[in-house]
């Protein structure tokens, strides 16, 4: 479940130069996806939000011949999937950084077959366990695999055979051993932004498997930029209304720079945001759709960056590691991020969200402390800049990727719902690949697809209509 994969294999680490990192960015800027300043005129489908989901849902509604608009709050594509180039010099990916499942993701596969100048690249199987000051041992690091192994079945049987759902955590078998803290953060935090405790047994075990993954070395969210080339988007324009009700064959969406009017409206905003009223619904937001939402809250995921200059850790390239922990103040570290001096330090679930609400320099402290305690004093001196997402904070996403609750499995179908003309879309709504921009994409696809044969609906029921009321005309003249 967890789907980075295990085991640990060294590789050989490189250095990203100057040159090279000055060649991707000139190839992302000359790639930029159609931005306009003024709102556009009415369309037949308006989409709310320009992440995955919305991207993948414009493309769609293009390739089918229909006119499109894209509504986004914030300065840039891409959503929870945006990539700093600016702070350490390098792609650092404030967001989604692992491309789950590259040979099935539909992202990851539209980069390969169409050369769009970006490197993707495997990640390395497995990772490795700090114990204290040194590594797992293989039978060490064999214990925790067959721990693993052990919850995850336990999770799927609880489900399976269950006919209410339970937690994550009540799952797991009583007497689980040394390792149960470590695993529990490794399927809770860091694999879906949840304690084990706060997150449904059943939603756990319906999560596809993602063994394989792979990296982007120009960025995540510079990767959605290239495949947003030629979507319209608006940028810094949040919806803040939409009267989904209050004309026939129409949806209104209000904006700060005025009101445009479509056939169809495709809302990818995360649940955090659909559940805070920060956009009103006209009528009001059916109470189905927003309890469902209400189940499905955002988890809290983080990243603390570091630089590490002359690699203190004696790690390889991107480097996944844990520790052997019974307490819930840990993280996960992913070093020398795609051959650079850069390390993310990962905090995630409960402890996570407590510690990003205090403040940036509290999570640098934090993180630094953490590898000191494993790897020396060294780490301290070698650290020079740093920075830390707060993705709780930001308010058009206000966490990082949903988890549903103790009996919320069912809500990721009731998302899916269309009402009225509305259709919603984003990895909250999809059943297996929750949490994942893979998800995200599939679900705006199919979100797409259903306003697309909306339109097409519209569209060839006026035309019978229009030739009934003209044939009658034309008898009489030949009479």
């Amino acid at each position: 479940m967890c789907g980075r994969g295990f085991g640990n294999q060294p590789e050989t680490m490189s250095v990203l130069s100057r040159r090279r990192f000055l060649a991707a960015a000139t190839a992302f800027s000359a790639a930029r996806p159609a931005f306009a300043q003024n709102l556009p005129g009415d369309k037949d489908v308006v989409i709310i939000g320009a992440g995955a989901a919305g991207i993948a849902a414009a493309r769609k509604v293009q390739a089918a011949g229909r006119s499109v608009a894209v509504l986004e709050a914030t300065d840039h594509v891409g959503g929870r999937c945006v990539t700093d180039t600016t702070t350490f010099g390098v792609p650092f990916d404030r967001g989604a950084h692992w491309i789950h499942s590259p040979d099935v993701n539909p992202v990851a596969k539209l980069v390969l077959t169409n050369r769009m100048g970006l490197e993707v690249n495997p990640a390395p199987p497995g990772q490795k366990i700090r114990i204290g000051r040194r590594y797992a041992r293989e039978g060490e690091m064999e214990s925790f695999l067959s721990s693993l192994v052990r919850a995850n079945r336990a999770i799927g049987d609880v489900a399976r055979a269950s006919k209410g759902d339970v937690a994550a955590a009540a799952a797991l078998p009583k007497e689980f051993g040394e390792w149960r803290g470590t695993v529990e953060f490794v399927l809770g935090p860091y694999a879906t932004g949840k304690d084990l405790s706060d997150l449904s047994a059943a939603d756990l075990a319906q999560q596809a498997e993602r063994e394989t993954a792979a990296f982007c070395r120009q960025g995540f969210g510079t990767l959605l930029q290239r495949l947003a080339q030629g979507v319209p988007v608006t940028l810094n324009t949040p919806a803040t209304q939409i009267g989904w009700g209050t004309r026939a064959g129409s949806v209104d969406i209000e904006t700060p720079k005025g009101q445009i009017s479509a056939r169809t409206v495709i809302v990818t905003v995360s649940t955090g945001v659909l559940a805070s009223g920060s956009i009103r619904f006209k009528p009001d937001f059916p109470k189905r759709q927003l309890d469902a939402a209400g189940r499905l809250k955002l988890g809290s995921y983080d990243h603390v960056a570091l630089e590490l200059a002359g690699n203190p850790l004696g790690l390889q390239r991107d480097d996944l590691m844990f520790e052997k922990t019974d307490n819930v103040r840990t993280a996960a570290l992913l070093a020398n991020v795609n051959g650079t001096s850069l390390a993310m330090v990962d905090v995630g679930g409960r402890f996570g969200r407590e510690l990003s609400a205090k403040s940036e320099a509290d999570m640098v402290a934090f993180a630094v402390d953490w590898l000191v305690n494993m790897f020396g004093e060294d780490v301290r001196r070698a650290v020079k800049r740093t920075a830390a997402t707060r993705w709780n904070a930001d308010p058009y996403t206000l966490g990082a990727m949903s988890g549903a609750a103790v009996g919320g499995q069912p809500s990721r179908k009731i998302l899916m719902e269309p009402v009225g003309r509305m259709f919603f879309a984003g990895e909250a709504a999809h059943e297996t690949l929750w949490g994942s921009v893979g998800g995200a994409w599939e679900s705006g696809e199919r979100a797409a697809d259903l306003a697309v044969k909306r339109v097409q609906q519209d569209v060839s029921g006026r035309e019978p209509e229009t030739k009934r009321r003209r044939e009658p005309e034309t008898k009489r003249k030949r009479r």
